[in-house]
């Protein structure tokens, strides 16, 4: 699997290409914004979109996911049911913070811890990680060692939870629970800033340090 990381907007949001090299399919997780560009990039793989997935709904994440599944006839999956109410709430999200407008929408398929999505012929397991957002989920693609893990944690940091039903606890646990068991040597793809390592955070994260980390 070959995978192109695309800042998107001015949040600078990590939309990531995923593209299967044998079959010519790809899958975009979270395209916030800037569709054109996006578009562009595709053209340039030489790849098919075959799906749009979604870590969470928050709108930098989110915004041109509708107009993308419509117009490109598009099946979304993800996030888990939790975050149905920022979905629902997404123009509203993009008007307060003077964001390019979205659209509501719900996905073609909530999803759940233990769930398998595939593109191509490629697998990506679903790994719930609430905290940030309610219903965020993560993509770890096991023999390839690596996860998109939207804004759960950073290099150097974790997922904010001062916006509606984030919990800075839960975030943690899912950290702890989810992210340190797929293995030190795993790749973390965040949604925003550069890559790092589980192995990396365990030990530098300064959020995740001491008997609560």
């Amino acid at each position: 699997m070959n995978i192109r990381i695309i800042p998107v907007t001015a949040y600078e949001q990590n939309c990531s290409l995923l593209c299967c090299e044998s079959s010519g399919m790809a899958a975009l997780v979270d395209p916030g914004g800037d569709p054109e560009r996006l578009l562009a990039e595709v053209a340039d793989a030489g790849v098919t979109l075959q799906k749009i997935l979604v870590t969470h709904g928050h709108f930098d994440h989110a915004a041109a996911v509708a107009k993308m599944a419509r117009e490109l006839d598009l099946p979304i999956e993800g996030p888990h049911l939790d975050d149905r109410f920022l979905l629902d709430t997404l123009p509203q999200w993009c008007r307060q913070f003077g964001f390019p407008p979205g659209e509501a929408f719900t996905p073609d398929r909530w999803l759940c811890e233990g769930d398998q999505v595939a593109f191509g012929e490629q697998t990506l397991e679903v790994h719930h990680c609430p905290g940030h957002t309610p219903g965020h989920v993560i993509f770890f693609h096991r023999s390839d060692r690596v996860a998109i893990v939207g804004d759960v944690i950073f290099k150097g940091s974790i997922g904010r939870t001062d916006f509606p039903r984030g919990d800075h606890q839960t975030l943690l646990n899912s950290i702890r629970r989810r992210i340190w068991p797929l293995g030190d040597d795993v790749t973390l793809l965040p949604g925003h800033g550069p890559t790092t390592t589980v192995g990396e955070e365990k030990r530098h994260n300064p959020f995740l340090q001491g008997p609560y980390g």
